[in-house]
C-alpha cells in the first residue's frame, strides 16, 4: 500500500481549502440555471397560456431552442475553463442569466421574445451550473473527489426545493411577472462566493501552461473510446426522459386531479430527495463501483416515472417525485467522475462540454416530444410517462456496458465489459 500524498492527506482537513471552494461552489449552482430553469419551468406553462394563449408545444419549443443552444456552446465553455480563470467565465454568465431572467417580466403577446430569450439563457447556462464549478473543485481533489463533486451537485437539489414553491407562491400572490423578476433577483446570489472563493488550486495547471505536460488523453483519443460514447449515450437518454418529464410534471399532476401546491410541492420533494441520492451517490463511488452505482439510480428513475404516470393522489405524487429524484439526476455525480477517470485532467472542460452537447439534446428533445404528445392527445397520458420510463430503462442497459478503469496516463480507454468491475487499486 502507498503512503498516503500530503495532498490526499489535506482533503481529510475540514480546514482544507478545497472544501471552501466546493462550499461555495455548490451555493453558486443552487441559484443557476439548473435549478431554475427546467424546475419552474412547467410553473409557467398555465399563466403563460391563459396570459397569450400559446400551446404546451409551443412553450416548449422555447426550453427545447436553450437546451439545443446549450448543446452547441457547452464545448466551447469548456475549452475555456480549461483556459482561464473560472471566475472569469463564471461571473459575466451569472449577470447575463439574472438579467434574461427578469426580462422575461416584460413579454408581451409576440412570442418571438420569449424565444429570444430562452436563447440566451441557454447561451450562459452552463457558465452559471456546475459544468462551470466542476473543473475547478477536481483541481482541489483527489481522494475525495466524488464526495466534492456530489457537495456541487446537491446545490442544485437545495435550489429544486425552494425556488418551485418560492415561484408558485409568488405567481399566485403576485403574478407571473413578479415571478420572473424574482427568480432574476436570486440568480444573483451566487455572485458574492464566487467572486470571493471560487479560484483553481494553485499548483494545477496554470493559465497558459502546455497542456501535453498534464495526464490524460488528447480529444482525438477520447473519441476513438467506446466508452465515451456510452457515456454521451447513457446522458443523451437520461435528460431525454429526465427533462421530458420535470418540465411538464407539475401540469401532469395536475391533470390527474393533483392540486398546484401539491404539484409544486412534488418538484420539491424530487428535489430534496436529489440531495439524499447525490451525497450517496458521491460517497459510494468512491468506494465502489460507479458502473454498479449509475445501473441502480438508473433503474430506480424508471421505476419513479411509473409510479408518477399513474399518480392520483398526493402520496403516490409525492413518492413517485421521491423515487424520481433519487435516482434520475445523480448519474451527474457519475458522469464527470468517470470521464476524470478515464480520459485524466488534460481536457477534462472540453470533453465534458461535449457530454454536455449529449444532455442538451436529450434535454430539448424530451420536453419537445412531451409537449407534442400533449397538443395531439389533449391531455397527459399515463403512457406518455411510461413511454420515458422506457427511455431510462434503454439508459439502464448501455451503462452495463461501461467498464470503469482508472488509467490516468494511458490513451487506451477503451475496455468494455458487460459486467461491472470494481475500483482499481
Amino acid at each position: 500500500m502507498t503512503e498516503a500524498s500530503p495532498r490526499a492527506m489535506n482533503e481529510d482537513s475540514i480546514r482544507y481549502e478545497g472544501w471552501a471552494v466546493t462550499s461555495a461552489a455548490s451555493v453558486g449552482v443552487m441559484v443557476s440555471f439548473a435549478p431554475i430553469v427546467p424546475y419552474t419551468f412547467s410553473l409557467f406553462l398555465d399563466p403563460l397560456h391563459a396570459a397569450f394563449g400559446w400551446k404546451r408545444q409551443a412553450l416548449g419549443g422555447a426550453f427545447a431552442l436553450a437546451a439545443m443552444t446549450v448543446a452547441m456552446i457547452s464545448p466551447l465553455i469548456g475549452l475555456l475553463l480549461d483556459r482561464f480563470p473560472p471566475r472569469r467565465i463564471l461571473l459575466p454568465s451569472i449577470l447575463i442569466f439574472a438579467a434574461a431572467l427578469a426580462s422575461l417580466s416584460g413579454l408581451g403577446h409576440g412570442i418571438i421574445r420569449y424565444y429570444l430569450t430562452f436563447f440566451v439563457l441557454g447561451l450562459v447556462a452552463n457558465g452559471t451550473a456546475q459544468f462551470a464549478y466542476t473543473r475547478t473543485v477536481l483541481t482541489w481533489f483527489e481522494r475525495h473527489r466524488g464526495f466534492a463533486l456530489a457537495l456541487i451537485l446537491t446545490g442544485s437539489g437545495v435550489g429544486s426545493i425552494f425556488i418551485p414553491p418560492l415561484t408558485e407562491w409568488m405567481i399566485e400572490s403576485h403574478g407571473w411577472r413578479s415571478a420572473y423578476l424574482m427568480l432574476g433577483a436570486i440568480a444573483l446570489l451566487g455572485i458574492p462566493l464566487t467572486a470571493l472563493i471560487v479560484r483553481n488550486r494553485p499548483d494545477s495547471v496554470s493559465v497558459g501552461r502546455d497542456h501535453s505536460t498534464i495526464s490524460g488523453a488528447t480529444v482525438a483519443e477520447a473519441l476513438r473510446s467506446p466508452a465515451f460514447w456510452i457515456l454521451a449515450a447513457i446522458i443523451l437518454l437520461g435528460a431525454f426522459s429526465e427533462n421530458g418529464l420535470v418540465t411538464n410534471l407539475a401540469a401532469i399532476l395536475t391533470g390527474h386531479g393533483i392540486t398546484p401546491y401539491i404539484a409544486a410541492l412534488a418538484l420539491s420533494v424530487r428535489g430534496g430527495a436529489g440531495i439524499l441520492g447525490r451525497l450517496g451517490t458521491g460517497l459510494l463511488i468512491d468506494r465502489f463501483s460507479p458502473q454498479r452505482i449509475q445501473t441502480f439510480i438508473l433503474l430506480l428513475s424508471a421505476a419513479g416515472m411509473v409510479v408518477l404516470a399513474y399518480a392520483n393522489s398526493s402520496a403516490t405524487a409525492l413518492i413517485g417525485a421521491a423515487m424520481l429524484g433519487t435516482g434520475l439526476g445523480s448519474e451527474a455525480d457519475v458522469a464527470p467522475y468517470l470521464l476524470a477517470q478515464y480520459f485524466g485532467h488534460r481536457h477534462f472542460s472540453m470533453l465534458y462540454g461535449l457530454t454536455w452537447t449529449a444532455y442538451a439534446i436529450g434535454g430539448a428533445t424530451g420536453p419537445l416530444t412531451m409537449g407534442h404528445l400533449y397538443d395531439s392527445a389533449g391531455s397527459y397520458k399515463p403512457q406518455f410517462v411510461v413511454y420515458m420510463a422506457g427511455v431510462a430503462l434503454a439508459a439502464t442497459s448501455l451503462s452495463l456496458l461501461l467498464r470503469r478503469k482508472k488509467m490516468p496516463h494511458s490513451a487506451e480507454f477503451d475496455e468494455l465489459s458487460t459486467t461491472a468491475s470494481p475500483i482499481e487499486s
